[in-house]
């Protein structure tokens, strides 16, 4: 069989997950046969030892098995195969290992484990979008794995989906169906409604300018929750725009700018008695492939830019140009949510706002959480398995 021994890994010749034939010394010569997709692959020792399927608890799915613990790299005392596995005997050890050439397969190459995640592309949108945003029920969601699946494949790829059915307390049911809270500071939890000291622009009457939320956090939270519980005043139209589509057709107006608002970070702050927050990020922020992934704006939580008066001769009107850009009627969406809605969207993606209202005209008394993408992820990767392999069964 084709494999070699070296002085620090294992040469092995693969083809559809097998072991090619040989006769040559250390196990055979190397065959190459392109049309039958046969894979020439190295593994390293180390890797190999860390990798016994052993090395992994049944259990708790974890590894068990600690590399720091042996004394002297690891060897193979012995090396065999069959026609489904390689075999190592480990020397000094009173071990042996047992990789299936289907495993050795999916690594002989340096890539990135299959994410399910990774296929969620988001698709972009204008103003008229809101008649498009996918509803569902809470209550559906909370029976139908299925349904729940598709709502948050819906966040990733939309930007924004609407629960329908929502009574006074049901946040909590909402988001217990996702995962956790993430807090912030102004708790896990907080109610959006006038008060009579406000701490944040949005606990007044006033216009709310297209922002994402946060910004003064060094990390500001990722999916947002906002459950109209009151909603009858004069004014108050919400306002969105899919952010990462308006930064995209800047980059193609006015790269320069584009390319500024990208690259420099700006202060923001969130500042009252008892809290001091404060962080810097770029309004824009790009993946590391360089492709637009989200933005980081807020006029009411943007500090005093501390950067060199003569780059601001530039910065500040390619940023009022991008911020001139999001309200634009192409990609402002304009809509008002009934009592009982909830908003769900992705912070980093969808700018949001508010017009003026009367405060004295009816109610309105929003109440909002957050969850992380880790978590969000973390539920689509489970699910999806979960109905895989119902589907398999």
């Amino acid at each position: 069989m084709a494999f070699k021994v070296l002085d620090k890994g294992i040469e092995i010749q693969l083809q559809s997950g097998k072991l090619m034939s040989g006769d040559g010394e250390d196990g055979g010569d190397w065959i190459e046969d392109p049309e039958l997709g046969s894979v020439r692959a190295y593994f390293n020792f180390y890797w190999l030892r860390d990798n016994c399927p052993t090395s992994f608890d049944k259990s708790t799915r974890e590894r068990s098995f600690d590399i720091f613990q042996l004394s002297q790299a690891p060897v193979p005392e012995d090396v065999t195969i069959s026609d489904d596995y390689l075999t190592i005997k480990w020397l000094n050890e009173d071990h042996t290992s047992q990789y299936s050439f289907q495993m050795l397969r999916d690594y002989s190459a340096p890539k990135k484990r299959h994410d399910p995640v990774d296929e969620l592309k988001p698709k972009l949108w204008l103003s008229d979008n809101f008649m498009n945003i996918k509803r569902y029920s809470l209550d559906e969601l909370t029976k139908d794995n299925v349904e729940l699946l598709e709502f948050v494949r819906a966040i990733f790829v939309d930007g924004a989906v609407i629960v329908n059915g929502m009574l006074e307390n049901d946040l909590d049911n909402l988001v217990e169906l996702l995962g956790h809270k993430t807090p912030c500071i102004f708790g896990t939890t907080f109610d959006v409604n006038l008060k009579q000291d406000p701490s944040n622009t949005a606990y007044t009457s006033g216009a709310l300018e297209l922002h994402t939320d946060m910004p003064a956090m060094e990390n500001p939270p990722d999916v947002q929750f906002l459950h109209f519980m009151k909603n009858s005043t004069t004014g108050g139209t919400s306002l969105m725009a899919d952010g990462i589509s308006v930064a995209k057709q800047f980059q193609q107006q006015d790269p320069h700018g584009f390319k500024m608002l990208s690259e420099t970070e700006i202060p923001y702050f969130c500042d009252h008695d008892d809290f001091d927050i404060r962080s810097k990020h770029t309004v824009i922020k790009l993946d590391s492939q360089g492709e637009v992934k989200g933005l980081s704006v807020s006029q009411h939580m943007l500090d005093k830019l501390d950067i060199d008066q003569k780059v601001l001769d530039l910065y500040y009107p390619a940023l009022c140009r991008f911020g001139v850009m999001l309200r634009d009627e192409k990609f402002l969406m304009r809509y008002k949510m009934a009592a009982g809605e909830c908003m769900v969207f992705d912070n980093h993606r969808m700018v949001h706002g508010r017009d003026a209202y009367v405060g004295e005209s009816g109610e309105r008394h929003l109440r909002g959480t957050y969850i992380s993408y880790c978590e969000l992820k973390s539920k689509y990767r489970s699910l999806n398995a979960s109905i895989l392999n119902s589907k398999c069964s």
